[in-house]
């Protein structure tokens, strides 16, 4: 038969219980709520001490190299302490917790012989309870508490209750390491990413040193660092999108999206829904709503490609955009706002467009702000070699293996007219890599990528010097015929040669002879 003493401690300790179930419910609570370690556990430290006493506590967590812990928390602890306190492996009934990954209970603090008094974090009079904190199998911390001196009779409970705690931080302490680690990882990647963006759209992939394309290099650069609206102009291949992006990426928005679109690939009515947007059952096939190009580009740039090839009707419905960066979704009335730059392209002559009331005027000047001129690579032949070069460079990267051009191939490039622009030539080029068994491109290669080879004089040239030391023995015979209508009797007399010697050396350089 239980004494009333008993029944009196029976009591006390469902008293206990209570309180250590309610402790954990809140502690439970407190973790789940955030992943900010040191608001979180400096809140579990004062549930702690609300439901069980624990009026001196606090929490230590190791630094990233393992070596020493530091404080995270600490809990009613009168007076200035240092908040950048650590401790070594072994230091002190913190560091013996840490060294020992078990739980340490004292009736006194004081009678620890390694209590590090100087520190006056704690009470030496009074019990104290240090356990680890551990994350699957390491230890990465320790929970120390003081319960009062009337809880010396439950010392295994409350360093059970303690051990309980600990689980439960470690636990959070696991996933908040974890998504800090992944924050990194991804921040780390994010800016690797807009390194490798801004190397492959900067202003070092737009190869060129004549004046005319240093004018745009210039232009580029200054336009970059404002909202302006610009309209690139040139003839297909010129590399519009190209300058475009450079725009974006060296750009104040650089960080927000750049979003592209062909105008001309898609006719009105799908144009619209992909620049606006539509909604739920707008039309035939719309199962979802969808947002347009402007909503995906908001905060970074939008570049319109072949813009001069939208309707009437439609320029009205994109002017409205540009003037108040207002739009709505096809099927809705709601109006949604953007904030996007805008980036145009053609290669159309917008001034007899309008001038043929085939393009409005009002868009014309809103489009027209700040224009940037491309030259087709005809007008800046002298670039064709560092272009060609680079190209090659690009390809090997592409093929995964070291790539050269000669200068007998760079000088086949250099002859010709180039109607596809620097498109078809780092077409050629890639054709002319894949031909190379060696990884040499030389003019055989560019030849059969469907290259006609001439010899005639560059742009603003007085005429071919068949005694120019710089041309190959094949390419003055070449330039020869050339001269010479492809008439092998003319053009053996322009280089002091019989039609036989000429027409030797026709067969021997594997000349193909063109019919004129």
């Amino acid at each position: 038969m239980n004494s009333p003493f008993d029944a009196g401690r029976d009591d006390g300790r469902s008293l206990w219980l209570e309180s250590a179930l309610e402790a954990l419910y809140r502690v439970s609570r407190v973790l789940s709520r955030s992943l900010e370690l040191r608001e979180t556990l400096a809140e579990v430290l004062r549930v702690l001490d609300e439901e069980c006493g624990f009026n001196r506590a606090l929490v230590t967590l190791n630094e990233p190299d393992g070596e020493m812990m530091a404080l995270s928390a600490l809990h009613g602890v009168d007076g200035d302490h240092d908040p950048d306190l650590r401790w070594r492996t072994g230091e002190g009934v913190i560091g013996t917790v840490r060294e020992r990954a078990r739980p340490l209970v004292l009736d006194r603090l004081a009678d620890a012989p390694n209590y590090l008094v100087q520190r006056a974090l704690f009470d030496p009079e009074v019990p104290f309870v240090g356990v680890p904190i551990r994350a699957g199998q390491d230890t990465v911390g320790v929970l120390a508490l003081q319960p009062p001196v009337t809880a010396r009779g439950r010392l295994d409970d409350e360093a059970h209750l303690a051990e309980m705690v600990a689980n439960l931080v470690g636990q959070s302490v696991r996933l908040a390491w974890q998504v800090r680690s992944e924050r990194r990882d991804l921040a780390e990647e994010r800016d690797q990413l807009r390194r490798t963006v801004r190397g492959k759209f900067g202003f070092d992939n737009i190869v060129g040193h004549t004046p005319r394309m240093k004018q745009v290099f210039e232009q580029v650069r200054q336009v970059a660092k404002w909202n302006t609206t610009v309209l690139i102009r040139g003839e297909t291949g010129t590399g519009k999108e190209l300058i475009a992006q450079a725009i974006h990426y060296n750009s104040p928005r650089a960080t927000g999206p750049f979003v592209k679109l062909n105008c001309a690939a898609l006719p009105e009515n799908l144009l619209e829904s992909e620049l606006f947007g539509h909604e739920k059952g707008a039309f035939t096939g719309a199962a979802m709503q969808r947002k347009g190009r402007f909503e995906l580009a908001d905060g970074g740039t939008l570049f319109l490609d072949e813009i001069g090839e939208i309707s009437a009707a439609f320029q009205a419905k994109l002017l409205r955009v540009l003037q108040e960066g207002e739009l709505e979704r096809v099927g809705g009335a709601r109006t949604l706002h953007v904030n996007v730059r805008v980036i145009a392209a053609t290669n159309r002559d917008l001034e007899a467009e309008v001038e043929a009331g085939r393009f409005r005027e009002d868009l014309y000047y809103r489009l027209n702000v700040m224009p940037i001129p491309l030259p087709p690579l005809r007008d800046r032949v002298e670039d064709i070699p560092e272009i060609a070069r680079f190209l090659v460079g690009k390809v090997a990267g592409q093929q995964g293996r070291p790539l050269t051009i000669t200068d007998a191939a760079v000088r086949v490039l250099l002859h010709h007219d180039w109607p596809g622009n620097v498109r078809e030539l780092e077409n050629c080029i890639e054709r002319a890599a894949v031909m190379s068994d060696d990884g040499t491109i030389d003019r055989d290669q560019v030849l059969v990528s469907g290259i006609e080879e001439r010899v005639t004089p560059l742009r603003g040239g007085a005429g071919i010097d068949f005694d120019d030391p710089v041309l190959d023995e094949r390419e003055r015979v070449i330039a020869a015929l050339e001269q010479a209508g492809w008439v092998q009797a003319k053009a053996a007399r322009l280089l002091g040669m019989t039609p036989r010697q000429i027409a030797y050396r026709v067969q021997t350089l594997n000349i193909k002879v063109r019919q004129i």
